[in-house]
């Protein structure tokens, strides 16, 4: 039978969807609201908004794909559904980045772990001077969120790479946590990061998308924000141009108007839309602070078959080591484990030849457990920039000896897991490690071995920052509800606004958040109507 495929019933119902590769003549267009970037925060925020009435206009630079065109092979997800074809890299080339370019943005593939913002995260931000986002503010709107998206603990067992996981949690007494997932009808088949087939995940691209579009909203894919028009405290048009299927400009270009203005493009092409308008930022907040989670890998050899490309992707994680000592003190990191696919394992892993080879005829029987570290909390570690260059927008991101300190001690506590829960054989991804048979042999090698860009790989998922939030302008570009301090009809809704990383996945707390500000944007732009007194004199 057939999967019912959302996205092709609701164009053929009539949603007003707009491919920019299908324009051949330049558009004026007028809203209330117009939204950039069709992901956790602009998918969230485009329904809240038309549910209150407001006329919505969403823009997504990447494709309208759907379950119809997620066949389950990687060389048609990673240049449909990612940007740059998921080999996006930070400016020296010493970080991967996966970031999602289809509508949905990277709610469409990523591994669906829903995790609520550690309280010590929204401490720190206090701090910082973030006001009303303390957990029992938040809570409701994580409530809210996780009811929308059917949010829930994973109730089936974990698949053997996760199992590893926790077991090896088990046998050393480390903390581990069952992972909440946005999944309704999941088939556990475990291609996640390649588009749901069978609409199971609970992304923005079958949830509040649609749901937007069948309030009457407008979409339009394929077209990318340029730079806003602005004077004084107001922006009054916001320029964008029509793309092909090959994300190049085709030469037709969009003027819009609205009476407000969300952007939603990600932490990093939010603050580099913002940097091309040349928006005001005395503070020269715009794009800094733009952090990572940093993520090092560590492979293990299992006599048994893992086939850790089979089950849901990620179900368990351990917060062992994360905020040992403290927030604001040597970096922590959170341990999880990531599918694996041929070609996604195969780009993320060293050496060639027969070494690649041997690497690759492990498959089935390999173990990977990743090192997620949290960055952006010390000046040790306090992320990257977003820069504009003659080539569009870049992320730089030096790889400091404080990240390769928390890279060592995370490699340390992945190998003595993987050992814990039974592997034969350890291989830290960096250069020179080798293949390690025992705990004590790992324990050596790698207080020892040479961590540097380039011979460490290290990737990452979760880009946050670099248009940060607070009440403080010398601190943040925008205030605690997302309203941006110099213009009173703009406002920026995605995980860019966070002033650190999170140590978590990110993808509930962009939901939480934004419907939050969403809800209070849509209150500003249209009020309650007043209550009349109607009582005769």
């Amino acid at each position: 039978m057939p999967i019912a495929d959302p996205i092709l019933a609701g164009l053929a119902a009539g949603w007003k969807h707009t491919d920019g590769a299908s324009l051949t003549e330049d558009l004026e267009l007028e809203t209330d609201v117009v939204i950039i970037g069709t992901g956790a925060g602009g998918g969230t925020a485009a329904e809240i908004l038309t549910q209150a009435g407001l006329r919505v206009l969403l823009l997504e630079a990447g494709p309208l794909k759907s379950s119809s065109d997620f066949v389950m092979e990687e060389r048609r997800a990673y240049p449909e559904l990612y940007q740059q074809a998921a080999a996006m890299k930070t400016l020296d080339k010493g970080i991967g980045i996966f970031q999602g370019k289809s509508v949905g943005g990277s709610t469409t593939v990523n591994w669906t772990t829903s995790i609520r913002t550690p309280k010590a995260t929204l401490d720190y931000w206090q701090s910082l001077g973030v006001k009303g986002l303390s957990r029992s503010e938040l809570n409701p709107w994580f409530d809210k969120m996780e009811q929308r998206l059917n949010i829930s603990r994973w109730p089936i067992d974990p698949n053997r790479n996760n199992q590893a996981l926790r077991d090896g949690c088990v046998e050393l007494g480390w903390d581990y946590t069952v992972i909440k997932r946005n999944v309704l009808g999941c088939w556990n088949t475990g291609y996640c990061g390649m588009g749901c087939p069978v609409n199971a995940k609970q992304s923005m691209l079958v949830t509040t998308i649609p749901a937007a579009l069948n309030a009457g909203a407008e979409l339009y894919s394929h077209v990318r924000a340029e730079r806003f028009e602005h004077h004084g405290e107001r922006v009054f048009a916001l320029r964008a141009e029509a793309l092909d299927g090959y994300n190049k400009p085709t030469g037709v270009k969009l003027m819009i108007r609205a009476r407000h203005y969300v952007v939603a493009a990600g932490a990093i092409h939010t603050p580099a839309l913002l940097l091309r308008s040349q928006m005001t930022d005395p503070y020269q907040r715009l794009g800094k602070q733009t952090c990572l989670h940093p993520t090092v890998l560590s492979g293990a050899r299992f006599r048994e078959a893992i086939n850790a490309h089979s089950g849901a992707p990620q179900s368990i994680y351990s917060d062992q080591f994360v905020w040992q000592d403290g927030a604001t003190g040597q970096p922590g990191y959170k341990l999880e484990v990531p599918p694996v696919h041929p070609v996604l394992i195969a780009s993320k892993t060293l050496g060639y030849g027969p070494q690649h080879a041997e690497l690759m005829s492990w498959f089935n029987h390999l173990q990977v457990t990743i090192a997620l570290i949290r960055d952006g909390f010390s000046p040790e570690l306090p992320g990257g920039q977003v820069l504009l260059t003659d080539k569009g927008t870049a992320l730089d991101y030096p790889l400091t000896p404080a990240l390769f300190a928390a890279a060592r001690r995370a490699f340390a506590s992945m190998a003595e897991l993987q050992f814990a829960a039974g592997a034969e054989q350890v291989m830290p991804i960096n250069e020179g490690a080798g293949i390690l048979s025992s705990w004590q042999e790992a324990k050596q090698v790698i207080a020892d071995m040479p961590l540097a860009p380039l011979k460490t790989i290290v990737a990452s998922a979760h880009v946050m920052g670099g248009c940060a939030m607070g009440e403080d302008r010398q601190l943040s570009w925008v205030n605690s509800e997302g309203q941006a301090h110099y213009y009173s009809n703009l406002s920026v809704m995605d995980g860019s606004v966070f002033p650190s990383s999170l140590g978590a996945n990110p993808q509930l707390s962009i939901y939480g958040l934004t419907a939050r500000n969403a809800s209070l944007l849509a209150r500003r732009l249209k009020p309650e109507p007043a209550v009349q007194d109607v009582a005769e004199g």
